[in-house]
């Protein structure tokens, strides 16, 4: 799925557009116990909470993907034989209506998931009439696809504080006690894709709100999938590669230079009002590297340990391996923080055998709210 279809999805979580009528789930504790099981009708819900019950599954169709959103594929085996699948497609065909099923689900979460204290599974089956679209943007009168899916949130639940409130009825002030308050998902997932505005039963979004975790064993014990490398350690995996490979050539200037080159192919990307994914392969990292003057060998190097630790002709999110637009340089002692566009003011020289890092100061200095004189 690209961004755009998986927008089109998102457009449907508001009342007067969804076709969600009920919502079941289980209420698991802090030792993997499943407590209770329930099911509730939207049509049941005051307005203001079956709207809030579709902005937390909207989440987990949100952030970037190759960061928080990864796509799973199925292999043909899988789809014939396997019963993690099975499991998964009966969900769907029966629509969440089998309660053995839905069971089934939760135990298999509650018995992968690490995440400490309380959380909350929610689950929601949606049939989507897909309407196609004229060139100059009119829709067709009658839909030829329905897509049928389902969506899964695992939100923790934590405990709010008592709190004061003014009770205008009264005239006064009176204490509100403390009461349990559903969070936004940690994780989750959809299936099946929507690919090509149609139905993949091939594939399956997989959601996690933390870039530094995945969630690798919920992925394992639903898809017998293996994930890609969390978004936060490509990127701390990345610069090490960099770092390891350059070697000595790895300095400011190589390191700004990448950087600036990696924002710039995103802003291109960005540009090209492309659906698709800004992604870098191992060539043209190595290119990047070329470009700054690095030694050939040290290019290989670099290439080859690439393909070590991403896999042969991997390509990376490009988002995960920016630094936002930024310089961040950091030494034990401080931290420098400059907007890329304005990191050339940072220099690393070696002064009487001292190393040090200079800022320019054309415009002057405020250090503590105060103005210095140079």
């Amino acid at each position: 799925m690209n961004e755009k279809e998986i927008s089109e999805i998102r457009r449907r979580y508001r009342l007067d557009r969804t076709g969600i009528s009920r919502i079941c789930g289980c209420f698991i504790n802090e030792k993997k116990e499943i407590i209770s099981e329930f099911e509730q009708t939207m049509g049941s819900m005051s307005e203001d909470d079956a709207e809030g019950m579709l902005t937390i599954l909207k989440k987990v169709l949100s952030g970037a993907q190759g960061r928080n959103i990864h796509e799973i594929s199925f292999s043909t085996a899988q789809v014939s034989e396997s019963e993690d699948y099975k499991l998964i497609s009966d969900l769907r065909a029966t629509k969440l209506a089998n309660t053995e099923l839905t069971h089934a689900l939760y135990e298999k979460i509650a018995g992968s998931l690490e995440l400490e204290g309380n959380y909350l599974i929610l689950l929601a089956h949606d049939s989507y009439d897909v309407f196609d679209y004229s060139a100059d943007g009119e829709r067709s009168t009658d839909s030829d696809t329905v897509f049928n899916y389902i969506i899964c949130a695992i939100c923790p639940v934590k405990a709010g504080k008592p709190s004061m409130s003014y009770y205008m009825p009264g005239k006064c002030f009176r204490s509100i006690s403390a009461d349990t308050l559903l969070c936004r998902p940690e994780l989750g997932f959809m299936f099946p894709a929507f690919d090509d505005r149609s139905t993949n039963i091939y594939k399956t979004l997989y959601y996690t709100k933390n870039i530094g975790n995945s969630y690798d064993s919920v992925a394992d014990a639903l898809f017998s999938a293996k994930l890609p490398m969390p978004a936060a350690e490509q990127k701390q995996t990345f610069g090490e590669i960099l770092a390891e490979t350059v070697g000595d050539e790895c300095d400011l200037r190589v390191v700004r230079s990448v950087h600036a080159q990696i924002d710039h192919k995103i802003e291109e990307h960005k540009n090209e009002k492309t659906d698709e994914p800004c992604l870098i392969s191992k060539g043209e990292a190595g290119e990047m590297l070329r470009y700054c003057g690095v030694d050939e060998d040290r290019i290989e190097a670099f290439e080859s340990k690439f393909d070590e630790c991403f896999g042969e002709n991997s390509e990376m999110p490009t988002g995960n391996l920016s630094a936002k637009k930024k310089l961040e340089v950091v030494t034990p002692e401080v931290s420098i923080k400059v907007s890329a566009g304005e990191a050339d003011v940072v220099e690393a020289r070696i002064i009487d055998g001292t190393k040090y890092i200079l800022i320019r100061a054309d415009n002057g200095a405020i250090v503590n709210g105060i103005n210095v004189i140079f």
